[in-house]
């Protein structure tokens, strides 16, 4: 049965509300997580980790909320053809907020000013490539104007926060990271299988509003 997606007034007010008490970071990207996740610790970021930030946008498209993710260029170095948020490495003296924003301008040239940003999700330790990324939370009023880079980005890809919340959309499959067979929720939308970090800061967003996601396991 299809999920009712609240509108984006409604996330607002929702978030609003549960960034007063503690985040469900740990729990919700726990939930999430491949195991075997060899070196990480739910919770825990160490202190040697590269810091990232990561935009995490909601907005409008045919009247229903979408979140923003991107499928990755093949010919990156790191996490090559995987789904992601627009995001990447803080520059030396740069905030967490700046750097989302300039990582999305430069990927996806979506204009800083269209964007009210509302507030940060947890951090979250990334084991194979050694990155913290820290998720900050956007919304546009309308559906913003977007042209990505063909160096960064093989294609946008919006998706209906309803989709993400459906608990059909919610899977396991298997991965292979060399010799370690890894048990591997993921969402099943647009043709993609979003898993791995993107998925777990979706659970901790999808948890923030009420809306899951369910148990995987």
């Amino acid at each position: 049965m299809p999920v009712e997606s609240p509108t984006l007034y409604q996330i607002d007010v929702r978030l609003r509300s549960a960034w007063r008490a503690p985040l469900p970071g740990a729990d919700a990207h726990r939930q999430l997580a491949p195991r075997p996740r060899p070196g990480w610790r739910p919770g825990e970021v160490p202190h040697h980790a590269t810091p990232a930030a990561a935009l995490v946008l909601l907005y409008p498209l045919d009247d229903e909320p979408q979140v923003l993710l991107t499928v990755r260029a093949g010919r990156l170095g790191k996490h090559a053809g995987q789904v992601s948020f627009p995001g990447g490495l803080i520059d030396d003296g740069e905030s967490v907020e700046a750097a989302a924003l300039r990582e999305a301008f430069e990927e996806v040239g979506l204009d800083p000013a269209s964007v009210r940003l509302v507030g940060a999700l947890s951090p979250l330790y990334i084991t194979v490539s050694n990155y913290a990324i820290h998720p900050v939370v956007g919304m546009a009023a309308a559906t913003p104007d977007l042209c990505p880079s063909a160096a960064e980005v093989a294609r946008l890809l919006p998706v209906r926060v309803a989709d993400l919340a459906d608990p059909g959309n919610l899977r396991r499959g298997t991965r292979w990271r060399e010799a370690l067979h890894c048990d591997v929720p993921y969402f099943e939308v647009r043709n993609e299988r979003v898993w791995g970090a993107t998925a777990m800061v979706l659970g901790e967003l999808l948890a923030m509003l009420d809306l899951g996601p369910r148990n995987p396991w």
